[in-house]
Protein backbone atom coordinates (compact mmCIF):
# COMPACT_ATOMS: atom_id res chain seq x y z
CA UNK A 1 0.00 0.00 0.00
CA UNK A 2 2.97 2.69 0.89
CA UNK A 3 4.79 1.61 -1.91
CA UNK A 4 1.54 2.54 -4.58
CA UNK A 5 1.15 6.07 -2.57
CA UNK A 6 4.96 7.09 -2.81
CA UNK A 7 4.77 5.97 -6.43
CA UNK A 8 1.70 7.67 -7.45
CA UNK A 9 2.63 10.86 -8.93
CA UNK A 10 -0.49 12.46 -9.62
CA UNK A 11 -1.52 11.94 -5.86
CA UNK A 12 1.75 13.68 -4.53
CA UNK A 13 1.82 16.19 -7.05
CA UNK A 14 -2.00 16.95 -5.91
CA UNK A 15 -1.41 16.88 -2.34
CA UNK A 16 1.97 18.83 -2.45
CA UNK A 17 0.38 21.50 -4.61
CA UNK A 18 -2.72 21.74 -1.90
CA UNK A 19 -0.37 22.41 1.13
CA UNK A 20 1.97 24.46 -0.69
CA UNK A 21 -0.89 26.92 -1.43
CA UNK A 22 -2.61 26.30 2.21
CA UNK A 23 0.78 27.18 3.27
CA UNK A 24 1.55 30.48 1.71
CA UNK A 25 -1.91 30.84 2.49
CA UNK A 26 -1.86 30.65 6.09
CA UNK A 27 1.74 32.77 6.13
CA UNK A 28 0.65 35.80 4.01
CA UNK A 29 -2.63 36.37 6.19
CA UNK A 30 -0.17 36.26 9.30
CA UNK A 31 1.60 38.79 7.56
CA UNK A 32 -1.04 41.10 6.43
CA UNK A 33 -3.39 40.56 9.43
CA UNK A 34 -1.12 40.19 12.00
CA UNK A 35 -1.89 37.26 13.39
CA UNK A 36 -2.31 33.45 12.64
CA UNK A 37 -5.05 32.16 11.70
CA UNK A 38 -5.44 27.96 12.08
CA UNK A 39 -8.31 28.10 9.74
CA UNK A 40 -6.48 29.51 6.81
CA UNK A 41 -4.58 25.88 7.19
CA UNK A 42 -7.35 23.98 5.72
CA UNK A 43 -9.86 27.00 3.94
CA UNK A 44 -11.18 28.30 1.12
CA UNK A 45 -10.64 31.77 -0.11
CA UNK A 46 -7.49 33.80 -0.07
CA UNK A 47 -3.86 33.93 -1.87
CA UNK A 48 -3.41 32.11 -3.88
CA UNK A 49 -6.14 29.91 -4.70
CA UNK A 50 -5.55 25.89 -3.48
CA UNK A 51 -8.79 24.69 -5.22
CA UNK A 52 -6.78 25.93 -8.24
CA UNK A 53 -3.27 24.91 -7.57
CA UNK A 54 -4.45 20.82 -7.03
CA UNK A 55 -6.61 21.38 -9.84
CA UNK A 56 -3.87 22.33 -12.28
CA UNK A 57 -1.13 20.30 -10.60
CA UNK A 58 -3.85 17.52 -11.99
CA UNK A 59 -4.15 18.24 -15.30
CA UNK A 60 -0.37 19.17 -15.89
CA UNK A 61 1.01 15.67 -14.20
CA UNK A 62 -1.79 13.98 -16.95
CA UNK A 63 -0.31 15.78 -19.21
CA UNK A 64 3.03 14.23 -18.43
CA UNK A 65 2.35 10.90 -17.71
CA UNK A 66 -0.63 10.29 -20.38
CA UNK A 67 0.19 13.10 -22.89
CA UNK A 68 -1.89 15.73 -24.25
CA UNK A 69 -4.38 13.09 -26.86
CA UNK A 70 -5.46 11.25 -23.22
CA UNK A 71 -8.97 10.75 -21.60
CA UNK A 72 -6.60 11.23 -18.31
CA UNK A 73 -5.45 14.94 -19.36
CA UNK A 74 -9.28 15.79 -20.89
CA UNK A 75 -11.19 15.07 -18.06
CA UNK A 76 -8.53 16.71 -15.18
CA UNK A 77 -7.87 20.08 -17.97
CA UNK A 78 -12.04 20.34 -18.06
CA UNK A 79 -12.22 19.95 -14.12
CA UNK A 80 -9.52 22.44 -14.09
CA UNK A 81 -11.37 25.07 -16.06
CA UNK A 82 -14.42 24.25 -13.78
CA UNK A 83 -13.04 24.70 -10.60
CA UNK A 84 -11.45 27.92 -11.66
CA UNK A 85 -14.33 29.44 -12.79
CA UNK A 86 -16.64 28.66 -10.11
CA UNK A 87 -13.91 29.75 -7.65
CA UNK A 88 -14.16 33.64 -9.30
CA UNK A 89 -17.79 33.47 -9.88
CA UNK A 90 -20.41 31.87 -7.91
CA UNK A 91 -17.83 31.53 -4.94
CA UNK A 92 -16.43 34.92 -4.93
CA UNK A 93 -20.19 36.66 -5.51
CA UNK A 94 -21.04 34.71 -2.35
CA UNK A 95 -18.57 35.92 -0.26
CA UNK A 96 -19.38 39.36 -1.19
CA UNK A 97 -22.85 38.90 -0.04
CA UNK A 98 -22.16 37.10 2.95
CA UNK A 99 -19.95 40.17 4.09
CA UNK A 100 -23.22 42.47 3.35
CA UNK A 101 -25.78 39.63 4.78
CA UNK A 102 -22.98 40.01 8.16
CA UNK A 103 -22.69 44.01 7.66
CA UNK A 104 -26.87 43.90 8.15
CA UNK A 105 -27.09 41.02 10.89
CA UNK A 106 -24.83 43.46 13.05
CA UNK A 107 -26.68 45.99 13.34
CA UNK A 108 -29.58 44.17 13.19
CA UNK A 109 -32.48 46.64 12.42
CA UNK A 110 -35.36 44.15 12.10
CA UNK A 111 -34.59 43.17 15.74
CA UNK A 112 -34.05 39.59 14.94
CA UNK A 113 -33.14 36.55 17.29
CA UNK A 114 -32.14 33.33 17.49
CA UNK A 115 -29.36 31.17 17.05
CA UNK A 116 -29.01 31.49 13.36
CA UNK A 117 -29.29 35.74 13.64
CA UNK A 118 -26.02 35.15 16.07
CA UNK A 119 -23.48 33.39 13.40
CA UNK A 120 -21.46 35.03 11.03
CA UNK A 121 -21.55 33.60 7.56
CA UNK A 122 -18.22 33.11 5.97
CA UNK A 123 -16.80 35.77 3.53
CA UNK A 124 -13.72 33.98 2.25
CA UNK A 125 -15.24 31.38 -0.16
CA UNK A 126 -13.78 32.46 -3.44
CA UNK A 127 -10.92 34.13 -5.17
CA UNK A 128 -10.35 36.91 -7.43
CA UNK A 129 -8.85 36.49 -11.08
CA UNK A 130 -5.43 36.89 -9.13
CA UNK A 131 -5.54 34.82 -6.81
CA UNK A 132 -7.02 32.06 -9.02
CA UNK A 133 -4.07 32.89 -11.45
CA UNK A 134 -1.40 32.45 -8.75
CA UNK A 135 -2.93 29.30 -7.66
CA UNK A 136 -2.71 27.62 -11.00
CA UNK A 137 1.07 29.14 -11.78
CA UNK A 138 2.17 26.88 -8.51
CA UNK A 139 0.35 23.75 -8.94
CA UNK A 140 1.69 24.06 -12.87
CA UNK A 141 4.86 24.66 -11.31
CA UNK A 142 4.67 21.63 -8.48
CA UNK A 143 3.97 18.95 -11.08
CA UNK A 144 6.38 20.05 -13.53
CA UNK A 145 9.15 20.02 -10.13
CA UNK A 146 7.69 16.40 -9.26
CA UNK A 147 7.88 15.42 -13.03
CA UNK A 148 11.77 15.99 -13.10
CA UNK A 149 12.38 14.49 -9.79
CA UNK A 150 10.79 11.34 -10.76
CA UNK A 151 12.21 11.47 -14.31
CA UNK A 152 15.26 11.61 -12.73
CA UNK A 153 14.97 9.50 -10.12
CA UNK A 154 13.86 7.07 -12.60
Amino acid sequence: MTQWLIRNQILISVIVAWALAQLIKTFLYLRLEGHFSAERLIGSGGMPSSHSSTVCALAVTAFFLYGIHSFEFAISFVLAIIVMHDAMGVRLETGKQAQIINAILMDNPFGLKGEVFDQKLKELVGHTPLQVVCGAILGIVVAAVIQFIAVDLG
